[in-house]
């Protein structure tokens, strides 16, 4: 065993121990139809603490020769697979994270040195009895000429260079042709697997590693299951451990990653598991992925002079989503034509949920919802953070059921925030979701909830830790009456949609008149049934 030729079982096994271990070997499944194959080249990238070195830990075990991990393999899925012992501890296994090597040196030369110095070592002292070269990509060769044992190559963190050398697109350039000429077209690979935050950087019009099938936030194509825990997962988790499932929900989901194939598309709502792995040990839901980063990471690209980029994320944050082209993106921090390329990106880190369906983006939960509002606590952004801290104000006007200051509050967040033009109710909307941004701390907010005759324009359902607060149904109207607004929600009967909800039901119409651009609002409480 050595410190990166066949690294043994010592991290994985670490793994199992933890008290909240999840099954992903369903992941060897998938790369083992790959093995020697043109697909053989294999690049995922997920936001930071998503389960990526594990996974890298995983099929190092797995795949790692010079030891046997079969009684740690036959409790988990992949041992349903029919090709399981085929391949189980049959390739020599390099084992790297690039970020080791990056933080050792002080440049990339000196970093590429290092990395090959260290695996010729390794080489040499497990095949001493071969003449091995002193060039990386020959000892290879001459290694595999005499084993017969294709290698498995594990990269770790592929992309820490891009991260760090954000402005040296020359060393950048380098890295990606040292990788190329290591990896492309080689005999001696069965299979290169590299993990990171970021795609392949793209050079011009084509890839240095254009071999590579990439895996991302953008497309993950059929390993979406893999990184992250699944709704279902979640679910499981929380009834072991007494958590409230909704509340989970509320705090993690919004991953919407989809998985295509030819008999059926999957639709997954992936969370990120360094959260949930704490609130469950922690018996408590707060910010823990927030944790492993500091918001300065977020606020110096929602900050950045880009035409449209302030709009965007003010809408995100009022809960709507906002059309991206991500077909710009360069794949690397500093390279920026519009917007879309920083959302893009903010996709990349985990900022941002994309829906690959309509090409949309949102802000996916509270957790990362909160990171938002610490950035903008600390910009010039001040229209926003001041809606937002008299949210709590405005809301509690609304169970008041004191139409004057819900009219004021909502005529001030208008104001205030110069980018809500207001040409329709979408419009309108918008303004209403932010200017009671704190309602989320105790609702489940739905746009457009269908009611059978039509749809409530906004619908505020209190999550069931919240159950003593009152469920609302917002009707807008555009230069009508606020009366009319409840009318509507009473004549077409919109509460209806709520009639498995036990407890009191505001309905509230409001409406903005064009003439003296000023909101009127009108609220109703309905009484019914007692809270069990």
């Amino acid at each position: 065993m050595g410190s990166y030729l066949n690294p043994g079982s010592t991290a994985f096994q670490g793994s199992l121990r933890s008290q909240i271990y999840i099954d992903k070997s369903g992941l060897i499944e998938k790369t083992n139809t790959v093995l020697g194959t043109e697909q053989k080249y294999v690049c995922v990238s997920r936001p930071r603490r998503f389960g990526k070195s594990m996974a890298a830990n995983m099929l190092a075990a797995y795949y790692d020769r010079d030891c046997d991990t079969k009684e740690f393999f036959d409790k988990l899925k992949i041992s349903q697979s029919e090709e399981y012992l085929k391949h189980l501890n049959q390739y020599d296994v390099l084992k790297i994270n690039m970020q080791e090597f990056l933080s050792a040196t002080q440049s990339m030369e000196e970093m590429l040195r290092l990395l090959q110095k260290r695996l010729i070592t390794d080489l040499k002292n497990r095949y001493s009895s071969y003449e091995i070269e002193d060039n990386l990509v020959f000892a290879m060769q001459d290694v595999y000429a005499n084993t017969h044992h294709p290698f498995i190559i594990l990269i770790d963190e592929w992309d820490c260079l891009f991260r760090e050398y954000e402005q040296d697109k020359e060393s950048q350039k380098k890295y990606l042709d040292f990788l190329r000429f290591w990896l492309k077209d080689k005999d001696y690979i069965a299979i290169a697997y590299m993990t990171g935050i970021l795609p392949i950087k793209k050079y011009g019009s084509h890839s240095a590693l254009n071999m590579f099938m990439e895996y991302s936030m953008t497309d993950p194509g059929n390993l979406a299951e893999f990184f992250g825990f699944t709704e279902e997962e979640v679910k499981k988790l929380c009834e072991e451990y007494a958590m409230n499932f909704e509340e989970a929900k509320a705090w993690y989901n919004g991953y919407g990653l989809i998985s295509h194939s030819r008999l059926e598309d999957r639709k997954y709502s992936i969370y990120s598991p360094k959260s949930v792995v704490e609130a469950m040990l922690r018996h408590k839901f707060g910010t823990y992925w927030n944790r492993t980063e500091t918001y300065e990471a977020l606020k110096i690209y929602i900050q950045m002079n880009m035409d449209g980029l302030k709009d965007a994320i003010i809408k995100m944050l009022a809960g709507e989503s906002v059309t991206i082209n991500t077909g710009t993106f360069s794949n690397d921090m500093t390279t920026f034509s519009s917007k879309d390329d920083v959302l893009t990106l903010l996709v990349h880190l985990g900022y941002l949920n994309y829906d690959s369906e309509n090409e949309m983006v949102c802000i996916p939960n509270k957790e990362v919802s909160k990171e938002y509002m610490n950035a903008i606590s600390t910009m010039d952004w001040h229209e926003v953070t001041d809606a937002v801290q008299e949210s709590k104000e405005l809301l509690e006007a609304l169970w008041n059921q004191d139409e004057e200051k819900v009219a004021k509050g909502i005529d001030k967040a208008h104001r205030e925030i110069s980018i809500l033009q207001y040409n329709d109710e979408n419009s309108l909307s918008c303004t209403i979701t932010l200017a009671f941004y704190f309602a989320r701390e105790y609702y489940t907010i739905i746009r457009e909830l269908p009611t059978g005759k039509g749809f409530a324009d906004i619908c505020f359902l209190p999550r069931k830790k919240y159950a003593d607060k009152p469920a609302v149904i917002i009707e807008l109207k555009w230069d009508k009456t606020a009366q009319g607004a409840i009318a509507q929600i009473e004549e077409k009967q919109y509460v209806d949609a709520l009639k498995d909800y036990k407890g009191n039901i505001i309905i509230a119409g409001i409406n903005y008149d064009k003439k003296t651009k000023e909101h009127c609002a009108k609220i109703k409480m309905l009484k019914t049934s007692k809270i069990d």
